[in-house]
């Protein structure tokens, strides 16, 4: 089976090399880079991201890759941005009064409303369980993860917009875990932290990178392990 090629944008920050080896661990070419070309010519791109909003930006805008990822967002390939990499797909954020974001999706990143629980601090950092909601139910990318802990570090999330809202986590009430809008998705945990559920929904991207919608990762091994017997 042909490894699709996914371009992982280089803009020097983050959680680069975590993203980029997670990514090849589950079956893809996954490119470190920041060569325009490679970039066009890739099956999917990955924007990830750790940190402050503002620096996040001005890192990738000081790379050239703003416009590039505005451009792959938009046509049919699959592009997923992960963590401050999902924060920046916005138009703004209160983090960074000032600083614009790639404006994506619509709305601005707020900072998590803990509805005044002193037992909840800021960044939420810990393992939380995903609730599917809406459009996420029927989702390739989350497909068999009902339920699943993921690895969360943050203190911002994106807007409850239930039209593009596909999971959220219970944390001081109900907080943005993922959402999509055509071919594009983000999350706001870390799948390349978050153990055998992060590398399903890793296995999950390269499958729409390769084909579109195709088996999960258990369905993938069960029809491997057959055709060997």
């Amino acid at each position: 089976m042909t490894a699709p090629l996914l371009a992982v944008l280089d803009y020097g920050i983050g959680n680069l090399h975590s993203a980029h080896q997670s990514f090849n661990h589950v079956g893809a070419d996954a490119r470190l880079t920041a060569d325009p070309a490679l970039i066009a010519d890739a099956d999917a791109v990955v924007l990830p991201g750790v940190g402050h909003f503002g620096a996040c930006m001005r890192a990738l805008r000081a790379s050239g890759l703003d416009d590039i990822a505005v451009a792959a967002a938009a046509d049919d390939r699959p592009f997923i941005g992960i963590c401050v990499g999902m924060q920046l797909l916005y138009e703004d954020s209160t983090e960074a009064p000032g600083v614009a974001g790639l404006g994506i999706l619509p709305g601005t990143v707020d900072r998590i409303d803990t509805g005044g629980d002193a037992s909840l601090v800021l960044p939420q950092m810990q393992w939380n369980e995903l609730d599917l909601v809406g459009p996420g139910v029927d989702d390739p990318l989350l497909d068999g993860l009902e339920a699943s802990w993921m690895y969360f570090v943050h203190s911002y999330a994106g807007p409850a917009d239930p039209d593009l809202v596909t999971s959220t986590c219970a944390y001081g009430g109900a907080v943005t875990a993922s959402v999509r809008r055509g071919s594009t998705w983000a999350t706001q945990f870390h799948p390349e932290k978050s153990a055998r559920a992060g590398l399903r929904l890793l296995a999950n991207f390269v499958d729409l990178a390769r084909d579109g919608v195709s088996p999960g990762v258990d369905d993938a091994v069960a029809a491997t392990e057959a055709s060997a017997s």
